[in-house]
């Protein structure tokens, strides 16, 4: 056999023997998809955006509606905070998880626990959020349940992010 094919032949039985390649999971591949889909869905509405920003809200509100118990109660109690707490954010879906925007960029975001299979939903800040302390601060908060205690601090941390 030839070198040439012996390197084909290595290389095809290699191949062949792969199960699955480590990357993303099945969940990450649709919130890529989801968030491909946003993209063309805001390109489609931009040109009335300015004028109509129920759009957004609605489609934060369809996604809240899919979501399992006790996720959904808590992204409707999250969504309500939020508003109150920062009425100038604009709700728009991100990877098909409830954000909220200022200027078209994402300040926060809500993560149910039953989107990336994990154990703890997550109330997530981007760098647009005013949350710097110091060198380190947290920009990410797993979320079990909302007690008054939690509500009045995400309420402190959404107004904080705006500020």
């Amino acid at each position: 056999m030839s070198p040439k094919k012996d390197t084909q032949k290595s290389a095809n039985s290699t191949t062949a023997t792969n199960k699955k390649t480590k990357g993303f999971t099945d969940e990450e591949r649709a919130a890529m998809k989801e968030r491909a889909k946003e993209l063309k869905t805001e390109e489609h509405r931009r040109p009335r955006a300015k004028k109509d920003k129920t759009d957004g809200e609605s489609d934060v509100l369809a996604k809240i509606a899919e979501m399992p118990e006790p996720d959904r109660a808590m992204a409707k109690r999250l969504h309500t905070i939020i508003k109150a707490s920062a009425p100038d954010l604009s709700p728009k879906t991100w990877y098909g998880m409830p954000a909220y925007a200022k200027d078209g960029k994402v300040v926060c975001f809500f993560q149910s626990a039953d989107k990336f299979k994990s154990r703890y939903a997550t109330l997530g800040f981007n760098d647009e959020a005013n949350l710097d302390e110091g060198a380190m601060w947290p920009t990410s908060f797993a979320l079990k349940e909302l007690t008054n205690a939690e509500e009045a601090r995400i309420s402190a941390l959404v107004k904080k992010a705006v500020s």
